[in-house]
């Protein structure tokens, strides 16, 4: 950085969004390595990492925003892609999965 110090209305809640982020992450990893079937293992990665990683993308615009003293939209853009690809991905994973299994 650049020696600014990051406000601390700003940056406790980052803190507290990245450490959920860190911890849903955490969650749909650790699903994707319990879970036996394919539809529940695609399930809880796809919740969890697209929620973690939205909760780390809210913490950077929070601090990126508070840095600038502006809103900063490009983060917005990501996280909007995210939020989108994520579980259309997932679902298209599952429909190709239901046709691949011998009925």
């Amino acid at each position: 950085m650049n020696g600014m110090e990051v406000p601390l209305w700003a940056a406790l809640p980052a803190a507290l969004l990245l450490v959920c982020g860190a911890l849903l992450s955490l969650i749909g990893s650790l699903g994707l390595l319990r879970l036996d079937e394919f539809y529940a293992r695609i399930h809880a990665p796809t919740m969890g990492n697209t929620l973690g990683a939205g909760c780390v993308l809210l913490a950077s615009i929070l601090v990126s925003s508070a840095l600038a003293q502006r809103p900063v939209f490009h983060e917005v853009l990501i996280t909007v892609f995210i939020l989108l690809t994520s579980p259309v991905t997932a679902i298209l994973l599952m429909r190709a999965a239901i046709f691949r299994t011998p009925k």
